[in-house]
């Protein structure tokens, strides 16, 4: 996999706030108007706004006009992309803690 590390620093950067954190959570479950994700958060409408506007620029969300809503979606991809990082990030420090096994036992 080649990582595009601007990409990946936009994605945990985004994920990094528990705000957007939950809001992706909602809306990989569902689609839903920034206007009903406003509703959830004791912020204003302007915040939320603020906050799928990084999710979107970090990819982990996608919007969508519908007449006068704008209706946000996860894009599970980018969630998938992030995990496969980790997931290698994992392999690297599994292999290390192999090697300290084997020399431990060597010794």
């Amino acid at each position: 996999m080649v990582v595009d590390q601007a990409e990946v620093d936009r994605i945990f950067a985004a994920l990094a706030d528990a705000t957007r954190r939950d809001i992706v959570t909602r809306v990989l479950s569902r689609e839903a108007s920034v206007s009903a994700l406003a509703r959830q958060y004791a912020m204003s409408f302007a915040a939320v706004q603020k906050h799928v506007a990084v999710l979107e620029r970090a990819g982990l969300v996608t919007k969508r006009r519908s007449g006068r809503e704008q209706l946000v979606r996860g894009d599970i991809d980018t969630i998938r992309r992030a995990r496969e990082l980790l997931g290698q990030y994992e392999e690297i420090w599994r292999g290390r803690v192999d090697r300290m096994s084997e020399l431990l036992e060597d010794s």
